[in-house]
């Protein structure tokens, strides 16, 4: 039978409250149900033949599913001043739609902005080494236009979270509690602040889901799946920030590591991302040179190093070309490929990569992924 949109909206509701560890094998018979309504209305000895479930899961999924009342959660969802999308609703993250076993229901507070975002997680357990340097991070790619994803732990995650806030910059924290069990309860005034300076706090859970240690690796895979990077900062071999980091490798998103101290049992993880091939992240470049070209329009680069206006020695010291590609480039965020200065300034390739050689020599520009920025 046909179910109206209203009715579907409201079965995955329904099915979120189905506690399981995956959401792939409730994908497929999503598409072979043709929705969650249609899927709901089976019984548990035909979903267990047909899905190739265990009878047990089949009638926990019944059980868990029948007692749940999803009307009532979106009016209490909607009294808190929660959005309530489901993975077929405009505004659902593209990013995050696009992972092996999306969230069939994101619970937000505050808004997911259309920006590029990368993750900073780390153990809960940091240093004073951790701490500054994910606090530094998060400013550093709140500042460029980056959006902040971490997890609202203690830690490095508050210490991402906290400095992007402070930079006036956006952060997105996803909760392993529902959004009305903030955890850990030390960090409701930060969630808060999270939301008045326009990032989000967001929850596959329903609202009163509380701190189980189960949800806390599903979570990880949200906060990973929500960013073109996950950075890890610290965190042992057992950390919830190496689950991040292995999602994000799942995921095919980039993974970076902070280098630490290497007698530090938190540096453990990081050291061995690092030697096994992962990026090395210093300062915010580093991260955003690891997004997709089609991303970086618009972000500020060099926040670490503070660009201001070269002195006017540098400047005089320029032949009139390079000056002139030179305040071409200075002016545009993101920067310019040598094709985008060529159309610009209409001159040959030749002279157009003359002035840039020149400009990178003089630490004038530097060249990242393919786009010439301000280096000082």
């Amino acid at each position: 039978m046909g179910f109206s949109e209203a009715e579907e909206r409201l079965a995955l509701v329904r099915l979120n409250f189905f506690a399981c560890h995956r959401n792939d094998w409730l994908l497929r018979l999503l598409e072979r149900y043709g929705g969650a309504a249609e899927l709901l209305g089976r019984s548990a000895a035909e979903i267990a033949a047909e899905g190739g479930v265990m009878p047990e899961t089949a009638e926990r999924l019944r059980v868990q599913t029948a007692s749940a009342d999803p009307e009532k959660e979106l009016r209490a969802a909607e009294k808190a001043g929660i959005h309530v999308l489901t993975f077929r609703d405009e505004g659902y993250p593209e990013l995050l739609k696009k992972i092996y076993d999306p969230p069939f229901v994101l619970y937000v507070r505050g808004e997911l902005k259309r920006l590029p975002a990368a993750a900073v997680v780390g153990t809960r357990k940091a240093t004073p080494y951790g701490l500054r340097t994910a606090a530094r991070l998060g400013g550093e790619l709140a500042r460029a236009g980056v959006a902040v994803v971490s997890g609202l732990a203690r830690g490095i995650d508050t210490a991402a979270h906290r400095s992007a806030v402070e930079a006036g910059g956006v952060t997105w924290a996803a909760l392993g509690t529902g959004l009305g069990r903030i955890y850990p309860g030390e960090n409701a005034e930060l969630a808060g602040r999270i939301v008045e300076a326009g990032g989000a706090l967001l929850s596959e859970f329903p609202l009163e889901k509380g701190p189980l240690s189960a949800n806390f690796p599903r979570r990880n895979r949200v906060i990973s799946g929500l960013s073109l990077a996950t950075v890890v900062v610290e965190g042992g071999f057992e950390s919830g920030a190496l689950i991040t980091a292995r999602f994000a490798v799942e995921q095919g998103r980039e993974v970076l590591a902070v280098p630490g101290p290497a007698d530090s049992p938190v540096s453990r993880g990081p050291n061995f991302y690092i030697k096994s091939g992962a990026y090395l992240a210093e300062n915010a470049d580093d991260v955003i040179d690891c997004f997709p070209p089609e991303y970086l329009f618009g972000l500020k680069r060099g926040a670490t190093i503070g660009p201001g206006s070269p002195s006017e020695a540098a400047l005089g010291a320029l032949s009139p070309d390079a000056l002139e590609a030179y305040r071409t480039i200075s002016v545009c965020d993101g920067g310019l490929s040598a094709d985008e200065v060529t159309a610009r300034l209409s001159w040959p390739v030749q002279r157009v990569a003359a002035a840039l050689f020149e400009l990178e020599t003089s630490s004038l520009l530097a060249s990242r992924s393919g786009r010439y920025c301000r280096g000082m």
